[in-house]
């Protein structure tokens, strides 16, 4: 039997994006809606959840359970200045919970809080929903996110190394002479920098940096800014504390900014946006440009870090990649244009379906789908960011550097700083800052058993090994006695407990069956409406027919249109049984008619009549709703 075929996702922090590699050939994947990439947003209402488009055409109205950027609070701590910034831009709101970010609601006229890897999960549950519709087939469920959302994770890709990949396979550079390709991917809500060898379809990667708080976002929450200042100086009114208003707002100018990539002005007009007071306004691609003049400059420093840790100058890179809906910006270009010596930057590939096309690739390849094109694919990745222990006065002794090759293994040797120390502390770190408090914790371990020995003496060995996977295993051993003692780091921050992903793999199927019966139920309630208003029609428009029946099925239909208007949460077992009653009324009163009016045929004449197949299972006098 074949291998079933494996997607690649993008999840990106505005807009997520899905592709499959079959043939040799990468297919983005259209939602429901027929769009390519799908708005990465979640909204809460009191009857249902919605995710992608619906979710992001209802924010306005319901700005505070509406939940989008979920991404930029994954692995984030709530005390974290970013964060804190973050939260005077969202409607909605962010708890702490035990050190531990959730996003609280009000679902279903209850309030609710939600971890942003749930929120993530149902935006992959909807990715892979999308895929499976295109597949016609369903796959099954196992790690945090993708856990949640029912998918089986086989390898979690840095964005512009996928973008890379998707560059060199449709450029057709992936084969022949080594090429050094600078990846630049500016989206909703970060910004990484990646340079790359490729050769052969080795795709090697050697540097990368960026700041996981530039985006997008960011340059909408400057236009918001200075549109508030506006709104105050016409009208004499703060908005500021009007969610709904500023979710208008926003929205407005997310668009503005997307006009003025292409156009030199955009034109604001929302009306009634504040107290019943309209605003129009006219925004120039110049006062944009200056509003977030800073932060586009920002994008130069981890570039020019990127070329100094992978040893090359502009001249040595051969193309620049764009990747991310930012990098449309005219001045974003403009810059790096200016940065690389007047070079134009590679526009071959779409920069909002580069990194679902690269990981779809990759998906393909780990799955054993290789063809001609994808024979000799190899991913070499790096590090991100430096390992290393704490060591005495809080100092942070470097075992791996970063951007250092995966896989990679790195020993060091440590000892104690006590006379006759039994037991030695190890405290795993992650970051370039040099004292460790400044940088992440990944984990603690403990070496127990050392013999009694003068301070500086004994000598520990502790190696940390990274395999392809990016999975971290730091190990210590005396070289003594022979002890070990070791911790496994998975390369996911913030990891949620076993325990909490289960809860919320069985919350998301409880939640899957929700869904399945409520749009079981919409079903339902749109066959009786259809049904109500053809009985009525039939009904109003029969010659020759009973009067008194006539009204009796009006009396019905009229009776039936009421309870709908009045029951839009009503199950569908009461749908279904209003409708069978409609139907043994109609049968009752008309037995010798069809819904539509025209007479009904005896079973023999329906067999001269038409030697086509019925469906199973129908019977006569039994009404279908049209679909």
């Amino acid at each position: 039997m074949a291998a079933a075929p494996a997607v690649g996702i993008d999840l990106g922090t505005t807009y997520s994006c899905v592709g499959i590699c079959q043939h040799g050939k990468v297919e983005i994947i259209a939602n429901d809606q027929g769009n390519r990439t799908t708005p990465s947003y979640v909204a809460f209402t009191a009857t249902e959840r919605l995710v992608g488009d619906p979710a992001k055409s209802q924010a306005a109205l319901n700005p505070h359970n509406t939940v989008f950027d979920a991404k930029r609070l994954l692995g984030r701590r709530f005390e974290e200045p970013g964060v804190q910034a973050d939260m005077k831009h969202w409607p909605f709101r962010v708890v702490n919970e035990e050190g531990k970010l959730k996003v609280r609601v009000s679902h279903k006229g209850k309030e609710r809080d939600f971890y942003p890897e749930e929120i993530s999960a149902m935006v992959l549950a909807k990715m892979r929903q999308t895929a499976e519709a295109y597949l016609g087939r369903p796959r099954r469920a196992t790690i945090d996110a993708g856990t949640i959302a029912g998918l089986h994770v086989l390898k979690i890709l840095n964005e512009p190394t996928a973008a890379a990949i998707a560059y060199g396979l449709e450029t057709g550079s992936a084969g022949g002479e080594a090429r050094h390709v600078l990846v630049f991917d500016l989206g909703g809500g970060t910004f990484d920098v990646s340079v790359l060898r490729v050769e052969d379809g080795i795709f090697e990667v050697r540097a990368t940096a960026g700041d996981t708080h530039l985006g997008g976002e960011d340059f909408d929450s400057r236009l918001v800014e200075y549109l508030l200042q506006e709104f105050r100086r016409k009208h004499k009114e703060d908005l500021s504390q009007d969610k709904k208003a500023l979710q208008r707002l926003r929205s407005a100018c997310e668009r503005a900014k997307r006009t003025l990539s292409s156009g030199t002005t955009a034109a604001l007009s929302i009306d009634s946006l504040y107290k019943g007071l309209d605003f129009h306004t006219t925004l120039t691609r110049a006062r944009f440009e200056d509003l977030c003049s800073d932060l586009f400059q920002d994008t130069l420093k981890p570039l020019q870090r990127a070329l100094q840790d992978a040893r090359l100058t502009t001249d040595q890179i051969h193309a620049v990649v764009l990747v991310g809906g930012s990098t449309r910006i005219p001045k974003v270009q403009a810059l790096l244009c200016g940065f690389f010596s007047g070079r134009e930057p590679s526009k071959g590939i779409n920069p909002d379906e580069a990194v679902a096309y690269g990981a779809a690739v990759q998906a393909a390849v780990l799955t054993g789908h290789r063809t001609q094109g994808l024979q000799n694919l190899l991913l070499l990745d790096v590090t991100p960011l430096s390992l290393g222990i704490d060591t005495v006065g809080g100092v942070m002794a470097t075992v791996i550097r970063r951007n250092s090759p995966v896989p990679t293994k790195e020993t060091m040797d440590f000892t104690t700083a006590e006379d006759d120390q039994d037991t030695v502390v190890f405290e795993v770190y992650e970051g370039e800052r040099p004292l460790s408090k400044n940088n992440h914790l990944l984990g603690t371990f403990f070496l127990r058993g050392l013999p009694p020995a003068p301070r500086g003496k004994p000598v520990v060995e502790v190696t940390f090994s990274i395999d392809a996977n990016s999975v971290l295993t730091v190990s210590a051993r005396d070289t003594h006695t022979g002890n070990t003692s070791q911790l496994t780091v998975a390369d996911t921050r913030g990891r949620l407990d076993r325990e909490e992903v289960q809860r919320m793999v069985r919350e998301a199927e409880e939640c899957k069956a929700q869904d399945r019966a409520q749009q079981e139920a919409v079903e339902a309630m749109n066959s009786l409406e259809s049904c109500t208003l053809q009985l009525k029609r039939a009904a109003e428009g029969g010659h020759g027919v009973d009067v008194r029946a006539k009204k009796r099925v009006l009396a019905l239909c009229k009776e039936t249109a009421s309870w709908l208007e009045g029951s839009p949460l009503a199950q569908k077992e009461e749908y279904e049984e209003r409708q069978r009653e409609l139907e043994a009324a109609w049968d009752s009163a008309f037995p010798t008619l069809n819904p539509g009016g025209e007479p009904r045929l005896e079973p023999e004449e329906q067999e001269g009549l038409s030697s086509a197949p019925s469906p199973s299972g129908a019977s006569q006098g039994t009404y279908s709703s049209p679909p």
